[in-house]
């Protein structure tokens, strides 16, 4: 029974995301990545997105799972609270990239209301400390928000999904109420 005991917690603990090693006042790492939106392939700059205003840069295991299919629709009711605030959302995932297009345009998903981007091999996940340790050739769920000028305004790493959009849209309005 112990050792059962001990397994379990060990696993729990092996599942669990990193915290984010960028913190507030942090440089982003910029990057380009090829992703997609409502289906139609795209190709994602922070740099570019950055001119528009904040960004929501959220990392997400894999497209298709259950804990990642509710952020993504979290994420999709909540779009038009991120754009009333000029921000924009990116998902970014190292996991089932073959997936995206059609992820990108499900309703039960993003619902082809804000792009994702493909990170194979996790190239940009691990420039934001963002993979899973169990299997770090993918992303953990991880979210950022960015400021215009690339600072790093908030970070949150929670593997359930169901507070990343709050955080980060609160995140989002106080920069907005200081700026």
């Amino acid at each position: 029974m112990t050792r059962l005991v001990l397994a379990a917690a060990a696993a729990a603990l092996l599942a669990t995301p990193a915290f984010a090693a960028l913190k507030p006042g942090d440089k982003a790492p910029t990057f380009t990545a090829p992703g997609y939106l409502a289906g139609e392939p795209v190709t994602l700059s922070l740099a570019e997105a950055l001119k528009k205003g904040p960004v929501v840069l959220y990392f997400f295991p894999a497209a298709h799972t259950s804990g990642c299919n509710l952020e993504a629709h979290l994420f999709s009711e909540a779009i038009d609270d991120f754009k009333a605030q000029k921000a924009t959302v990116i998902g970014i995932t190292a996991g089932k990239v073959d997936e995206l297009a059609a992820f990108s345009k499900e309703t039960e998903h993003c619902g082809g209301k804000f792009a994702v981007a493909a990170d194979p091999g996790a190239k940009i996940a691990k420039q934001y400390d963002s993979v899973m340790m169990v299997k770090p050739d993918w992303s953990d769920r991880t979210s950022y928000v960015i400021a215009p000028n690339g600072t790093v305004l908030r970070a949150y790493s929670k593997l359930d999904p169901s507070d990343h959009v709050n955080q980060t849209l609160a995140a989002v309005k106080a920069y907005n109420t200081k700026k």
